[in-house]
């Protein structure tokens, strides 16, 4: 008969091992210049980028909704692809640097910023502090 011990106990939380550190298997040092970005740094780099587009959109679309999304998405595509970092990014000292593969970052740009949009990605995190967006366009959000 299978007892509780044997299941364990979903207060314990997922399982994982003590000593892995975050960014590890991706080649990032644990901490310091160039470790994972923490994770409140990159929601409040999204809420910059966003209010960066809906000021934008205030003045040169009065507020339209749909200007919004795609002034969004043409600054993460834009700044991501040219200098490595959303101004958001840029604002809280991070970068979004190539990790896996060998394809061009106007390719990752398009990949992650396609992918955030869904919100189901940007949701999902792997172990590596990395959302979905991020494992598919094989970037990483590092500190600067």
């Amino acid at each position: 008969m299978i007892e509780r011990k044997d299941l364990g106990s979903w207060m314990e939380g997922a399982p994982g091992d003590p000593g892995y550190v975050k960014g590890s298997s991706l080649g990032l040092p644990p901490t310091g210049h160039g470790s994972v970005a923490p994770f409140w740094r990159r929601p409040l780099a999204l809420v910059i980028d966003w209010a960066l587009a809906v000021g934008v959109s205030t003045v040169a679309f009065d507020y339209d909704a749909l200007a919004n999304l795609i002034l969004f998405a043409a600054v993460n595509v834009l700044f991501l692809a040219l200098f490595g970092a959303t101004p958001g990014q840029y604002v809280l000292r991070m970068r979004t640097l190539p990790v896996r593969g060998r394809s061009p970052m106007i390719l990752r740009a398009l990949i992650r910023t396609g992918l955030m949009l869904l919100l189901l990605p940007a949701v999902v995190w792997n172990r590596d502090a990395q959302p979905l967006h991020d494992v598919a366009a094989g970037t990483a959000v590092i500190r600067v």
